[in-house]
């Protein structure tokens, strides 16, 4: 019998809820706030309402192996437990998976948000072709995630992946983490407005200056519109997020050595601003990337490294949640 699993997006304002088949099929979903200022409990029983929900609706016709749940913060894999989240307050050192198996009576699987990206991209998405990868998640922070032969790869406590907080410039702006020149304060959406800011105090920024005065609160996806518009300090500003993920990614390059690399979250909608230095920057900085890419040679199939961008947007975490229990079960199955 075809069987299914139920994939969630938790994030700190909207809750995602989707039944997949095991061919990336998704069959039904339901949406909703998060409202996360109402208490973890709410939440959690929303959620099992809405999982209940597209069980009964799925069940008549396929068989559910499970439940995957896509959760910003860090999580204990071994216990299920939710340790912090910046993104849901009042959630630290909280045993979710437990509390979601006591009410469901099924396997539930928990994963980091921007791990679970990444195996949705590697299922269903821009690595669905290579057996391994690497994905940067740009958003309000930077994540990321590793999948090595189809499986995240967790290290030794559940907490590899931690992309956003490799160094680039080691004399850096200030990170919350406790490092200076993290990938995160130059290639994130909060950063590139951060840049905006400071671009107009140091350079001859008109449009960009003007924009801010009238709207202060100016969003990286503006930002990125007036650099589409030829606004030179604002395209300055995403040359420098190209060049900290170039560096970023030069180095998992020479480490690494996957077949490909990964761009997602908000700000890779920006590709065309920052994409160009970043791969000018790979190329000067990788020597694996070099040698893997001669520049008098198309690319070439599993010899080849790519850096890419994401195809499958916000559904990539969602996708990638159901598809934890499969790999699970499968697992199992051997």
């Amino acid at each position: 019998m075809a069987y299914f699993s139920i994939g969630v997006d938790l994030g700190g304002t909207n809750l995602r809820i989707a039944a997949v088949d095991e061919q990336g099929a998704v069959l039904d979903t339901i949406s909703t706030d998060t409202a996360v200022a109402r208490g973890r409990d709410m939440v959690i029983s929303e959620m099992c309402d809405a999982i209940l929900t597209l069980r009964d609706k799925c069940q008549k016709r396929a068989t559910l192996v499970g439940v995957g749940i896509g959760v910003p913060g860090i999580i204990d894999m071994h216990t299920g437990m939710l340790r912090e989240s910046p993104n849901l307050p009042g959630w630290g050192d909280y045993p979710v998976r437990e509390e979601i198996e006591r009410r469901l009576h099924t396997r539930i699987v928990l994963e980091n948000d921007a791990n679970a990206a990444a195996l949705g991209e590697f299922w269903m998405g821009a690595a669905r072709d290579v057996n391994s990868m690497c994905m940067y998640t740009l958003g309000t922070g930077v994540g990321g995630g590793i999948v090595l032969d189809g499986h995240i790869w967790h290290g030794m406590t559940g907490m590899a992946g931690e992309l956003g907080h490799n160094t680039v410039y080691p004399d850096g702006v200030h990170c919350p983490c406790g490092n200076h020149g993290c990938v995160e304060q130059y290639a994130s959406a909060t950063a590139i407005r951060r840049m905006a800011r400071e671009a107009v105090v140091e350079k001859d920024a008109s449009t960009l200056s003007r924009a801010l005065q009238a709207d202060p609160h100016l969003s990286a996806q503006e930002i990125f519109q007036l650099a589409k518009n030829g606004d030179a300090a604002s395209q300055q500003v995403f040359e420098k997020a190209g060049e900290a993920l170039g560096i970023a990614v030069a180095a998992f390059v020479n480490a690494l050595n996957l077949p490909m690399y990964v761009i997602g979250g908000g700000v890779s909608a920006a590709w065309d601003a920052f994409a160009p230095k970043m791969m000018e920057t790979i190329r000067a900085r990788s020597f694996v990337y070099k040698a893997t890419n001669p520049e008098s040679q198309p690319l070439q199939q599993g010899k080849s490294t790519i850096v890419t961008r994401a195809l499958l947007g916000s559904d990539a975490g969602l996708l990638g949640a159901a598809r934890l229990p499969m790999v699970e079960q499968e697992q199992d199955g051997r």
